[in-house]
């Protein structure tokens, strides 16, 4: 057997669907070429976008080893299984590259793939030769730590972690600045509110016995805000160094271990030492600090999310004899085997794919597919794991894989999101520059002092004085805080952002894809139009609360919300007439204004009762066909209107005759034109892309700002499309369900309304907890902002650092001023991160 794929099947099945893999098996969906696909809605996408040579396969390679040439692209080797681990401590490009180089010197491992944006590292290894647990550990280490993703528990370990490194740094840095502030600054710098005698008492104790042991105290309590709050910081350097990449990491970690290598030297071999110890403390704790507010601030964040509806099931319910007793067990999803039979009831999400074998429901796919209508299910129709049944009950028989095709779409999701490799960060880009030259100069500024004559000490001050001026605090500060203010701005917006690179990547987008069940539409069914008097409106209602099915609760729950339709104004009046055509008003009533409901059925197609006596139908017209009764051509014409312009359309009737027609659809969001033409009148090119039938999609089609509407497509299609409108420019995916997220999380970067799915907010990079559509424009002016000030605090760093670096490799500050010099360009990078980035931009 092949290695699985992301759609379940085995890589060396026949090839399925051209654009997403799916099987094509008893679908006959081809084009001029041959090409087979599994829908029409792939079809389409092919046809306006395949002209790209993008294969799935290549994508995936070239995004995760960054190849271009498909031909090269490694293959999964037979009897190898994919691990997702999630990994603690990666913050940037160069930590992704490590992490993969770690994973693939491990026995039994054939390929890794990281992504710092998501913390997670896709590990493709051989079973047999290695476990879960080793490749765990195998990861772990310099910092780093790996666990499953569903371990809450290690998650909780390593954010305690976090903090307690930095309790520890700043309460020994406290104990160690409060020795500086008190002895050591007073005699460095003869303060002037200290008199004479103090001052030399202040210098014989320090320079007796006591005195160094007081440098040896010092110098231990920083060696522990070094090594331990500096951690994280020092495993960067290594890892920027090893791979040949500077980062921030390793500036900072340059001056901190410079300051502290002088002063070390300093205790042991000079009898009155000058220890710069506060250098390091301050440089250590000062962007631990910074780097620990924007974590906080983005958990903080994702606690807004926690009310977000879980999809999975882990049991199910089992038929356990061929009897017609209905007898059933509890099981575990992995006790299934091909051919068990289940049943499944109203309201209950079905536990994988399978066949229908006995049982007439409607079924809500939604969640999968993104198709708004539930779908009527008879026997021998296929049925998804995941979907819900929305009426009535259904027996399944298991599918031959047992599987779900939810839990198909969450392997795709983890697949996708751990290739998502992050951007190099602006302040790593400069560093890759600014490091080698700070560096070199320090270096050479000491040897010219050596040249010159002067002293080995006096050579290394000049050389410390150069790094400590370099102002890594500024500029390790420059990004996080920004970053932060950007996150809490968003946050008082009701909008999550889940990690630091949002706004680098969002910035620059060519194209923004949007879902349009539950985005551009509220994905809630209402009543619209009620072409029928108020009487039969009533009678109508009646029947349709004894429904459980989506178009039936519209109808009853618009007939008792005050009699309102859809998107109309109240009623002020009681007993105003109903609505006879779009946009009127019905008289506000309880949804079945106390009518006694007699002889209920629920059919295929509709359903009927008697109410007070009088016989009523709510339907399809083929229903009122089938009992025998009238439907004017009128009415016809009316239903196949509604339905071309993808609404729902009922007849209505009572008594043997159909006399109107109420038509129930998805209501598109407030605010989505205005953020549709938003982004079109910014040069954004628009496209919407839906797994509804391509009539509900008639209204974005005809958007002058929409360039280009894809219908009928699956979530694995809606990532191949994502992934191919990615090589026109970066792309930003905006979606709210289950069957969103491979898109998601294959995009540049993922937005997803908060009222949707935890599968959905996993996938995205950011969330919109209040389902505002407008919010999506305030992300890209969030994003625009914070750009503005990242550069503004980096800009300031640059030139304080053009005018006291030529001043220390000419020898005319100290480090003790460099130090001073350093926290003053620190404090206002973090006073000017502190305002608000929009409104006072």
């Amino acid at each position: 057997m092949g290695a699985p794929t992301p759609s379940g099947r085995s890589a060396d099945e026949a090839p399925g669907c051209t654009l997403c893999e799916l099987p094509t098996a008893g679908v006959d969906v081809t084009d001029g070429d041959g090409n087979r696909f599994c829908c029409t809605g792939c079809r389409d996408v092919y046809e306006t976008l395949g002209d790209v040579d993008v294969d799935a396969d290549a994508v995936r390679e070239r995004r995760q080893d960054g190849d271009d040439d498909p031909d090269d692209a490694a293959t999964v080797p037979a009897g190898h299984e994919a691990t997702f681990l999630e990994v603690d401590g990666m913050h940037c490009a160069t930590c992704e590259a490590f992490i993969e180089t770690v994973a693939t010197q491990t026995d039994g491992v054939s390929a890794a793939s990281a992504s710092y944006v998501t913390d997670t590292v896709r590990i493709d290894h051989d079973p047999e030769t290695v476990s879960a647990a080793d490749l765990s550990e195998a990861v772990s280490g310099l910092g780093y730590s790996a666990y499953d993703r569903a371990d809450a528990f290690s998650r909780r370990q390593a954010n305690n972690m976090a903090t307690a490194r930095l309790a520890v740094g700043v309460l020994v840095g406290m104990a160690i600045m409060l020795q500086y502030i008190v002895i050591i600054y007073p005699t460095y710098f003869a303060f002037p509110f200290y008199n004479e005698r103090t001052l030399e008492y202040l210098n014989q104790a320090m320079a007796s016995t006591s005195g160094t042991y007081f440098f040896i105290v010092i110098a231990v309590l920083t060696t522990i805000v070094l090594f331990v709050t500096g951690k994280p910081i020092l495993r960067g350097a290594y890892v920027s160094a090893k791979t040949r990449s500077p980062n921030m990491d390793l500036l900072v970690a340059l001056a901190a271990l410079s300051a502290y290598a002088y002063s070390t030297l300093a205790v042991i071999f000079v009898e009155s030492p000058s220890i710069y110890y506060d250098v390091t403390v301050a440089i250590i704790v000062i962007v631990t600090v910074g780097n620990h507010y924007e974590d906080s601030i983005k958990r903080r964040a994702t606690e807004l999310l926690s009310d977000l509806t879980a999809v999975q099931v882990d049991s199910a319910r089992r038929l356990v004899s061929d009897g017609g007793d209905g007898e059933t067990e509890e099981v575990p999803l992995d006790a299934l085997e091909p051919g068990d039979r289940l049943l499944v009831r109203a309201g209950e999400r079905v536990p994988v794919d399978g066949e229908a074998i006995a049982g007439d429901a409607a079924v809500d796919e939604s969640v999968i597919t993104g198709e708004s209508m539930p779908v009527r299910k008879t026997p021998g129709d296929a049925v998804v794991g995941g979907s819900v049944v929305a009426d009535g009950s259904i027996t399944v028989a298991v599918g031959p894989d047992a599987t779900s095709s939810l839990d198909r779409v969450a392997e795709l999701v983890w697949d996708l999101q751990s290739g998502n490799h992050g951007v190099q960060k602006l302040a790593d880009r400069l560093a890759t520059v600014f490091v080698p030259v700070v560096l070199a100069l320090a270096i050479l500024a000491a040897g010219a002092n050596l040249a010159l004559g002067n002293g080995v000490t006096e050579a290394m001050l000049v050389g410390l004085t150069v790094l400590i001026v370099s102002c890594p605090c500024a500029l390790g500060l420059a990004t996080p805080l920004a970053v932060a203010a950007g996150i809490r701005d968003a946050l008082e917006r009701s909008i999550v952002i889940f990690d630091d690179t949002v706004f680098e990547r969002l910035r620059g987008a060519d194209t923004v894809v949007f879902d349009k069940t539950g985005t551009l539409t509220t994905g809630e069914m209402q009543l619209v139009a009620a072409d029928v008097d108020d009487d039969l409106l009533r009678l109508a209602a009646a029947v349709e609360e004894r429904s459980a099915h989506p178009v039936g609760q519209a109808i009853a729950a618009a007939r008792a919300d005050d009699g309102r339709l859809a998107g109309d104004p109240a009623s002020d009046a009681e007993g105003a007439s109903p609505a006879v055509a779009d946009g009127g008003e019905t008289a506000a009533a309880p949804a079945n204004d106390g009518l006694a409901v007699t002889d209920f059925e629920s059919h295929a197609r509709g359903v009927s009762g008697v109410v007070d006596g009088v016989s009523v139908v709510v339907g399809h017209p083929d229903l009122f066909d089938e009992r025998g009764w009238s439907v004017s051509d009128a009415i016809r014409e009316e239903v196949a209107a509604a339905r071309e312009v993808g609404r729902v359309p009922v007849a209505v009737g009572r008594d043997g005759a159909a006399e109107g027609v109420i038509v129930v659809g998805d209501e598109l969001r407030e605010g989505w034109d205005d953020t549709v033409t938003a982004l079109g009148d910014s040069g954004v090119e628009v496209v919407v892309l839906t797994g509804d039938d391509a009539r509900a999609a008639t209204v974005f089609r005809e958007h002058d700002a929409v360039s280009s509407v894809f219908a009928g497509v699956p979530p694995e299609g809606k990532a191949e499309t994502v992934e191919r409108l990615k090589t026109r420019g970066r792309t930003v995916m905006v979606g709210d369900g289950t069957n969103d997220a491979p898109a998601l999380a294959a995009a540049d970067l993922g937005v997803a309304l908060g009222g949707g799915t935890a599968m959905a907010a996993d996938a995205a990079d950011v969330a919109i907890v209040d389902d505002n559509l407008d919010s999506v424009a305030t992300v890209f002016d969030l994003s625009r902002a914070a750009g503005r000030r990242v550069k503004g605090n980096i800009g300031w760093a640059f030139c304080y650092n053009a005018v006291a670096i030529p001043l220390a490799v000419t020898g005319f500050l100290n480090p003790l001023f460099a130090a001073v010099a350093m926290g003053a360009s620190s404090l206002l990078v973090v006073t000017n991160s502190s305002r608000p980035l929009l409104g006072e931009e």
